[in-house]
């Protein structure tokens, strides 16, 4: 991925394993940031910041001054930039991205101070890697119960599969009524290839559930259906997988 420094490392159990950084990429971004509050006269990205979102801060109740369109336009953009960096790895900071997201169309003065605050969050912790460990995941199968003998469907013009089997799991969960003002709930989900995180999501949910099993039931349906695509594209690359995939 551009931006992305991809480079081997030796895991404290001797496993060998590909990690990326985006350490590079991010430092680019807030320097770019930085020079745009220098340019504006405004005060520049905090340095005691304690974590990605303000404290207390509520995106969807801010009733601060709409931006303008100059200023939209480079909320927008910023935007873009910290969704790339989510994509390259920085999943430390994907709600709130997602939850700043929402509000392109019409950002507000206090949307644009979080992406401040977010920016200089990752300034101070910059330097992180995230490591695709092939180590096979132990799995407690007292966890799972399994309905009758079923097969899935694999697809007749897969090819024939080569290498080592790759165990899929999917981490998945909701914060019901999340959003205070329309009550929507929160999608979160990771996907791990044996212990390597491939995919992750945060999004807002389409429906407003009424309690707690809706929002975690229509969670699990996305999970899922991203699972069963990357099921599906794995064999028609011809990686193997005999095991089901286990959803946490």
């Amino acid at each position: 991925y551009l931006g992305a420094k991809l480079r081997k490392t030796r895991l404290a159990n001797g496993v060998a394993a590909w990690s990326f950084s985006s350490s590079k990429y991010v430092q680019e971004a807030v320097s770019n940031v930085e020079k745009h509050l220098r340019k504006k006269n405004l005060p520049g990205l905090n340095r005691k910041v304690r974590g990605p979102w303000p404290t207390g801060y509520e995106a969807e109740l801010d009733e601060s001054r709409e931006l303008e369109p100059e200023e939209a336009s480079y909320y927008q953009s910023q935007i873009g930039i910290l969704r790339w960096c989510v994509e390259i790895g920085r999943v430390d900071i994907i709600t709130e991205v997602s939850t700043l997201a929402s509000y392109s169309a019409m950002p507000r003065e206090g949307h644009l101070d979080a992406v401040f605050h977010i920016f200089a969050h990752i300034k101070k912790k910059h330097n992180s890697r995230m490591i695709f460990d092939p180590t096979y995941p132990n799995i407690d199968m007292s966890n799972f119960k399994f309905y009758g003998d079923v097969k899935e469907a694999i697809p007749p013009n897969a090819p024939p599969p080569r290498g080592k089997e790759v165990v899929m799991r999917l981490f998945v969960d909701s914060s019901h009524a999340d959003d205070k003002k329309t009550r929507r709930s929160r999608t979160g989900y990771f996907v791990f290839l044996n212990m390597a995180p491939v995919a992750w999501l945060s999004k807002k949910q389409a429906t407003v559930e009424t309690s707690v099993f809706g929002a975690e039931f229509v969670a699990m349906k996305l999970g899922m259906e991203h699972v069963r695509s990357l099921r599906y594209k794995l064999r028609m690359m011809g990686v193997a997988i005999d095991s089901p995939a286990y959803v946490f």
